[in-house]
């Protein structure tokens, strides 16, 4: 009898160890799978990094060999370079940019992206590598007096901007009482600043201050500086931390080196490479 009830004990500790057992292998083979679903794990299986961007000078620019060049640009070469894969830049409308990472066009968006709430809600940051700012260029005959930002914030003022940018964003909250036009392009925004249609381009720095110098006969910068401070981070798909994880580490590690501050040096305190432009 005593046999019995040793037997009947030791079978229901073993059932008892394999109910307890199967979550834990359940969720083991569960995070096995994320990881081998992650964008990083499909781009070292691929053999190539691709990147959504789109064009804002100085981050993403065509020189005149018709090759992508600018502060995106490098960045994102020193992380297919460093992940040891090659590199597909994917040229994308900025308005469509977050639907096309959504469906799959690329792994990842590395083009001057401001953490935003809203953003947020569709896409996952990485941890920032570089904090820029808004700023305008405006008309010198349309303009003329203005000094401040809040001279631009009357009715009757009108404000040119790319869709869906920041930049459309920040002066629909500092500029409510203007009149917002918006553009698929800078160069389109720029040109109805440059025609007269409008009292001054708002954009991120430094690309106002570019413009004032290229074309200073029609355009000034009424005040120095920006009036708003983002963070710019890598955007990827929700749902992969492991994607997060590394390219926080990649950040941090490549911050400590001081290279995304030499290469901001040269891409936005310096126009040493407007000779390569077309």
């Amino acid at each position: 009898m005593r046999h019995i009830l040793s037997t009947a004990l030791l079978a229901l500790a073993c059932i008892a160890l394999l109910l307890c057992s199967a979550p834990l292998v359940q969720a083991a083979n569960l995070k096995q799978e994320l990881a081998s679903q992650s964008a990083i794990e499909q781009v070292l299986r691929r053999g190539v990094l691709r990147v959504g961007m789109s064009t804002f000078e100085p981050w993403a620019m065509k020189d005149k060999d018709g090759e992508f060049m600018g502060y995106e640009i490098d960045v994102a070469n020193r992380l297919a370079q460093d992940m040891g894969v090659k590199l597909e830049l994917v040229h994308t409308q900025w308005s469509g940019i977050i639907p096309a990472l959504l469906t799959g066009k690329f792994d990842m968006i590395i083009g001057g992206m401001s953490i935003r709430p809203d953003r947020a809600l569709k896409v996952n940051f990485s941890i920032p590598y570089n904090v820029t700012g808004m700023s305008l260029v405006a008309h010198r005959q349309k303009a003329q007096g203005f000094s401040k930002l809040q001279d631009f914030d009357k009715p009757g003022v009108v404000i040119a901007a790319r869709t869906g940018t920041s930049a459309a964003q920040a002066a629909q909250k500092y500029l409510p009482k203007a009149t917002l036009r918006l553009f698929d392009s800078e160069p389109q925004a720029l040109q109805e600043l440059l025609n007269g249609n409008a009292h001054a381009f708002v954009s991120t720095a430094p690309k106002p201050a570019f413009e004032a110098i290229a074309h200073k006969d029609k355009l000034f910068l009424p005040f120095s500086g920006t009036f708003t401070s983002e963070p710019n981070a890598i955007a990827v798909r929700k749902g992969d931390p492991d994607a997060l994880n590394y390219l926080d580490s990649w950040i941090r590690a490549v911050q400590a080196e001081g290279w995304f501050a030499e290469r901001y040096t040269y891409w936005f305190e310096t126009r040493d490479w407007a000779n390569r432009l077309p």
